[in-house]
């Protein structure tokens, strides 16, 4: 199968999944319509089905609730799986790397390549003379160089060999210059070494010497060469060839030299520390051996091996095969074709014998090795290959050849007996060929059986089996344009294997390769050379240089404007694109010049929201492309924002991806130019700048939108894009910032930076109506608060000690600088003044201010975001405006009072996106900005209560002003020596979107993941034993809820807040209000484990909820200020880790401390519905990761108890303060379907509220403060059908079983009590006092087990009690 056609059938499972498992969108205004999902039976085979949407939509909900189609009890079972993505893998933990350019990846690359540039051919034969050390036998081996010495003239005879072997080496290195001495004397020798290395130079020399007519080598390893046998000391020689240097001897006793030589090595490391020779030995045989004298070979049967493989081979072959007795051997030299043309029989047996040879090679020697003889010079690899070959044949004859550095043994080499069969095939052909000179050559079969034996082990290999032994062969086979397709995909399903098959490839030689293929034009080459390049450069970035040297880079941009590719294969080609820009100005420029900013934007324009052919991945990259094609480059950016980027690119902040959220923001951030170190001056940029400034403010107010999103990942490129705004803006963003921190008199305020109002044209207003101000989306904003009384104690150097409201634990705070430190200094570096809300001196143009206070409120945001990661990045773009943290342990505060200021109602203040909370610091009560500068009396200062963070001097500081004692400054890494302003740009925070994007390539993109089955298998196993717990449950006759089956003293010092049961695991989930999570194994009676759910813990625990219920499931914890945090691996001890955090509640309401959220979360939909002390309840798709909708509420009224339908996807009930119960379905256009307000005796909030058991849309149990439970039927118009009166004004807390017909009340008067849906009461749970007589807490919360008669209690004295039906439920 193709790999094109692999990768259309796969569509990447990863991302198809993507995209499929993303709900429909109907109605217009962007809301969700679902199915009730009734009928969605479940089938095992169809979870993992990219085409059957878990969560199909079959018609729309019907705003009247008339009557229920009849159903199974499948309705019960959510199909949809969020949070599973790979960004939820360790986003908190890991910086991703992205590919290498350094370090072991690279190593595949030939260090040096070099090149044989000098050969210098040494031939002692003293022809017709035997030298005295040796006895020839008769008849012996003659044939030097394929010449019988004997058949002319002695010196003709010794010019011809010379000739020859030039000849014979010629073939392997053209370009080299030779020069040939015979029967030389030492002086000669001397003078054509020296002459090689002066004309090579720094390249290499190759040193053959032939010593057949002369003694063998000395025991010290001296050569001997005439007149009268002089003998030449390898010293001499080596100092003569210099390095780098490579030396052939095809003599008896060869092994003598090698062994001196490695001496001669050994001598010079000890004595100059590590050898920087290069020098490679090929030697004849071993110190003990003679050449084999042997008439079937040529008496330079050494030579012959590294020279003429194919002849040598063949007839070697030849006389050990069956054909030996009825070939003629003369045919060998008669081959047709030509070494170099594979299509002829000469020209594929070379190629065979070469993919032979470098296989073995690449088997055998360490790759280190392989990469030295075999891939950086062409005639040293080339000797090597035939060497190979001189040990097979030589060996036959009692011979070893040596070399140095050593090889392993070869000779019995498996792929020996391939390269016997490919000759002998070639060798049948022989005579019909020789005879008739049209006859058809017949191609060997040798490479398409390689090919399959390479798939055979594709099929079944993996890392940890022994890599496939054809690797080279499909290298080889890359030449052939026969065989090219097929080889091409096999490498690309051997590479989407893992970095570990890539760094294989490209150390076995592929690049070369890859890269040449870029030349062709060949269409159905394109995918899948599209996808070999994308393996390559995730592993490998510095492969970027190549490509553009190259112009590779045209052929990824033509394939990414072409229309037949799919999606998935353009994203590819736009990761590639992305790689070569990546920090490369060259790879910049060539891109720009091929227009693909131009080709980048005119695919996002194509591409409308809605349309269903996007594929995620492909916006994503292309963002990504964008968004490294004019980082740190101001022309780039210029081109950009001429073409209008910012306005395509910015409607992809609303895509329901977070991947494609997070690579708009890395798009937009990157066009914000960071500051060239030049001033920019001259009248003809002023147009530019005025254009780029207006750009700039625009990409800044679209970034405010997103810094409330629901994802970690998109708010961590908010933060980074902020920073470079920052750095870029620096002055006026610190002149904003300082404003707020400076003690000054009220009457200062005016002259400051202000939020400019709508409708009030000088962007000035008076201080009470300072408020932020954005129009995009609507979102309540909370007022301001006056943080200054006359009583607060401020420290001598400003900073706020412990009694005043700034020094609340964990949130950031400042201590303004005294004017001194800050506005004097010896150099005059500090151009901080403010002179009317206009700054004396900046490069930049100032933008309006109050786009500038946005900016600060949203730093302040990200500075105390749920996410760590998030907060810390948002710590560091404070940093750079001058607000730096100080840390220290966090702590609960005495008696911090903090008055409301009055609201500005009049001013119609929203702030797109960045109603996280509309604060700077948070204050016990919500945080809110100053509205006066009061200066408050001086008091000593209590150092141990410092927290929070502080204003820091501006980067212009010299160093030694850091360190001056009273200055209250930041460390000294953050100033940057000398007046040049800030200028050092490694202080910016680091995006990472692309290194972490990268990674998705890394991975296989072919293949499915190996645990789905078991994944499917146990959620199968679950559903089932939960179907049969619903059936018990829903025909369970309860009579007493009293039998107590565990109880746990959970260790909380504020009692326990809130408790949930595991479904399919004997384990309750318990935390306080001090935000501590336990986990503990009620069977076992185990603290399984025990977490901090964040490091500031002073806002308690509101909701525990269980995400993901059949599968591996998540806790997600819902504090009191409305942020959600999701933990996975919750019950390891230690093991914890965060998947995602984010602000659930954006805005206070006006006056309100704090926010008190209600949260609960509806696996049917995957949304999340929050609210509490605010004046909207939002929905939150935790698929997205995207706030899809803002139900509005009545001004005065706030939701105290929410509950979601556990069977109708959607639809939530809500419990009010003032007594209302309203039902919601967020399906409908109107969104709420009815309205009661059942608890009218005494109107007190509603503190309890849940759907009854069974599949009616609208039937709830709603129990108010006042201790009355009401069973409603919002269907109908007589509102309330009965009413418990269960508790006298003291009911605390409510829980209605999801299957089993029960509910359960608790009370501050220490007792629970149990009824069933008529009423009836079932028992009553009494607390009675310890052993110890001490004084029980009321009851706190309540929670069913969700698919068993389980009741779990838990009380203000830390207490949880786990209450069954029975003595021992079964499990």
């Amino acid at each position: 199968m193709a790999l094109g056609d692999l990768m259309a059938a796969s569509r990447f499972s990863q991302s198809g999944a993507e995209v499929s498992s993303h709900l429909e969108e109907f109605s217009a205004n962007g809301n969700h319509v679902e199915e009730d999902g009734d009928m969605n039976v479940y089938s095992s085979n169809n979870i993992n089905n990219n085409n059957s949407n878990a969560r199909d939509l079959s018609e729309m909900a019907s705003s009247s609730y008339a009557a229920m189609t009849t159903t199974t009890s499948m309705a019960y079972l959510p199909q949809t799986v969020v949070l599973c993505e790979l960004r939820h893998d360790g986003f908190e933990d890991c910086m991703p790397s992205g590919p290498s350019d350094s370090g072991l990846v690279s190593k595949w690359r030939p260090r040096d390549r070099m090149k044989t540039g000098c050969v210098a051919l040494v031939l002692c034969l003293n022809i017709n003379v035997d030298p005295p050390d040796v006895i020839k036998i008769s008849p012996c081996a003659r044939m030097e160089c394929w010449i019988d010495p004997f058949s002319m003239a002695p010196q003709k005879a010794i010019e011809a060999i010379g000739r020859n072997l030039n000849q014979q080496y010629e073939r392997w290195q053209p370009k080299a210059r030779y020069k040939c001495t015979l029967d030389p004397t030492v002086d000669e020798v001397k003078k054509l070494c020296t002459t090689c290395r002066k004309y090579a130079k720094s390249e290499r020399v190759l040193f053959h010497y032939n010593g057949h007519g002369v003694p063998k080598p000395t025991p010290n390893g001296e050569i001997w060469l005439f007149n009268k046998y002089i003998p030449l000391t390898l010293n001499d020689l080596d100092s003569w060839m210099k390095t780098p240097s490579i030396y052939v001897f095809d003599c008896s006793a060869a092994g003598l030299i090698i062994s001196a030589f490695v001496e001669l090595l050994d001598q010079s490391t000890s004595t100059s520390g590590p050898s920087a020779k290069d020098c490679i030995l090929l030697a004849a045989c071993e110190a003990h051996e003679t050449l084999p004298q042997s008439a079937e070979f040529p008496a330079d049967v050494f030579t012959s091996c590294l020279t003429t493989p194919i002849k040598m081979a063949l007839r070697w072959f030849c006389t050990r095969s069956l054909l030996h007795e009825s070939f003629d051997y003369s045919m060998i030299d008669r081959i047709p074709g030509r070494q170099t043309d594979r299509k002829t029989l000469l020209g594929e047996l070379n190629w065979i014998f070469t993919a032979v040879t470098d296989t073995i090679a690449w088997n055998v020697l360490p790759h280190d090795l392989f990469r030295r003889l075999f891939r950086q010079d062409l005639l040293v690899a080339s000797l090597f290959r035939n060497f190979l070959l001189a040990e097979r044949i030589m060996r036959s004859a009692n011979c070893s050849p040596m070399s140095y550095p050593v090889l392993p043994p070869t000779h019995q080499h498996h792929m020996w007996d391939a390269w016997d069969m490919a000759a002998e095939i070639c060798i049948s052909q022989l005579p019909t060929l020789v005879d008739d000179p049209n006859a058809e050559f017949q191609p060997s079969p040798f490479f398409t059986e390689q090919l399959t034996a390479f798939e055979v082990w594709l099929d079944h290999g993996s890392e940890r089996k022994k890599p496939p032994e054809q690797l080279p062969i499909v290298l080889q086979v890359l030449l052939s344009q026969l065989h090219r397709f097929r080889a091409l995909v096999l490498l690309g399903r051997f590479l989407d294997m893992g970095p570990w098959a890539v760094d294989l490839a490209l150390s076995v030689g592929i690049f070369p390769y890859v890269l040449k293929l870029l030349q062709t034009t060949t269409p159905e080459l394109q995918q899948i050379l599209v996808f070999i390049w994308t393996k390559i450069l995730a592993l490998d970035k510095s492969c970027q240089v190549d490509l553009v040297k190259d112009g590779g880079h045209t052929y990824f941009i033509r394939f990414l404007d072409s229309i037949d590719a799919y999606p998935e294969q353009r994203a590819m080609a736009a990761f590639v694109l992305a790689v070569i820009v990546d920090g490369h100005r060259r790879g910049q420029e060539t891109c720009i010049e091929a227009g693909l900013i131009h080709v980048c934007l005119k695919h996002l324009q194509c591409s409308s929201p809605n349309d269903a052919q996007t594929e995620p991945l492909f916006l994503q990259w292309i963002c990504l492309c964008l968004g490294k094609l004019w980082e740190d480059f101001s022309e780039a950016q210029l081109i950009g924002l001429q073409a209008d980027a910012p306005a395509i690119i910015s409607p992809l902040l609303l895509e329901p991806q977070p991947e494609v959220r997070a690579a708009a923001v890395f798009a937009l951030g990157t066009a914000l130019d960071v500051g060239s170190d030049t001033s920019r001056d001259g009248q003809g940029e002023e147009d530019d700048d005025d254009e780029k400034v207006k750009a700039e403010a625009g990409i800044v107010k679209n970034l405010l939108n997103v810094v409330s999103d629901g994802s970690p990942l998109v708010r961590a490129e908010v933060a980074v894009a902020l920073s470079r705004f920052a750095f870029g803006h620096n002055k006026h963003l610190k002149s904003v910032a300082a404003a707020y921190w400076k003690p000054q008199s009220s009457s200062v305020l005016t002259s400051l930076p202000s939020f400019a109002v709508k409708g009030s044209s000088s962007g000035y207003t008076t201080p009470t109506h300072y408020m932020p101000h954005g129009s995009i989306v609507p979102s309540p904003i909370a007022p301001l608060l006056r943080v200054g009384h006359d009583s607060q104690p401020v420290s001598r150097d400003g900073r706020v000690s412990s009694s005043s409201p700034l020094a609340t634990p964990g949130i950031m705070h400042g201590s303004p600088l005294s004017d001194d430190s800050s506005q004097h200094s010896d150099y005059g570096a500090l151009n901080d003044c403010v002179t009317n809300g206009v700054l004396s001196y900046s490069r930049r143009k100032p933008l309006d201010n109050a786009l500038y206070s946005q900016c600060v409120l949203a730093m302040f945001n990200l500075a105390k975001d749920p996410s760590p990661r998030v907060e810390s990045l948002g710590r560091r773009v404070l940093a750079i405006i001058g607000i730096e943290q100080v840390v220290a342990k966090s702590f609960k505060p005495a008696g911090v009072s903090i008055r409301p200021g009055e609201p500005s109602t009049s001013a119609s203040a929203s702030l797109a996106g960045l109603a996280r909370s509309s604060s700077w610091f948070e204050l016990t009560g919500g945080a809110h900005l100053p509205l006066a500068f009061r200066t408050p009396p001086v008091s000593p200062p209590r150092p141990s209560y410092m927290t929070g963070m502080r204003r820091v001097c501006s980067l212009e500081f010299r160093p030694h002003l850091m360190s001056s004692p009273d200055s209250g400054l930041a460390d000294p890494l953050l100033a940057s020596p000398g007046p040049s302003g800030v200028s050092d740009r490694s202080f910016l925070p680091q995006s990472m979107i692309y290194n972490w994007s990268c990674g998705h390539f890394s991975k296989p993109l072919l293949t499915a993941m190996d645990d789905t089955e078991d994944i499917i298998a146990r959620r199968e196993e679950r559903e089932k034993l939960a179907l049969d717990h619903i059936v018990k449950c829903q025909h369970s006759s309860l009579s007493k809820m009293q039998n107590q089956i565990a109880s746990w003293d959970t260790k909380f010092e504020t009692g326990t807040k809130t408790a949930l049961l595991q479904p399919f695991s004997p384990v309750v989930i318990a935390s306080d209000e001090n935000e501590r999570i336990r986990v503990w194994n009620y069977e076992e009676a185990t603290l399984l484990n025990s977490f901090n759910n964040h490091d500031y813990p002073d806002k308690g625990v509101s909701k525990l909820c269980l995400v993901n219920e059949f599968e591996e499931n998540l806790l997600l914890v819902a504090s009191n200020d409305g942020n959600i945090r999701i933990w996975k691996d919750y019950s390891s001890k230690g093991k914890q880790k965060l998947v995602t955090a984010f602000a659930s509640i954006q805005g206070h309401r006006p006056g309100v401390r704090s926010v008190n959220a209600v949260v609960d979360w509806q696996q049917q939909s995957g949304y999340l519905f929050s609210s509490g002390e605010i004046s909207s309840i939002m929905a939150w798709d935790l698929d997205k990761e995207q706030l899809v909708s803002t139900i509005p509420l009545a001004s005065d009224s706030s939701i105290s108890a929410l509950a979601v339908s556990q069977v109708h996807g959607g639809q939530f009930a809500a419990g009010f303060v003032d007594g209302y119960v309203r039902l919601y379905d967020i399906r409908t256009p109107e969104m709420v379907v009815s309205a009661t307000r059942p608890h009218t005796q005494r109107v007190e909030r509603v503190v309890g509220i849940g759907f009854q058991p069974g599949l009616e849309p609208a039937k709830i149990v709603s129990a108010s403060q006042a201790g009355n439970i009401q069973f409603l039927d919002m269907r109908c118009a007589k509102d309330k059908y009965l009413t418990i009166d269960a508790h006298r004004g003291s009911l605390t807390a409510l829980a209605v079983h999801r299957h089993a017909p029960i509910i359960a009340s608790g009370s501050a008067k220490q007792l629970i009590k149990v009824f069933n849906l008529e009423g009836d009461p079932l028992g009553t749970i009494r607390y009675y006092p310890t052993f110890m007589a001490q004084k029980i807490g009321s009851v706190s919360c309540l929670t069913f087990h969700p698919y068993q008669v389980l009741l779990a209690a838990g009380a203000a004295d830390a207490c949880v009690s786990i209450y069954a039906d029975e003595i021992l439920p079964p499990r």
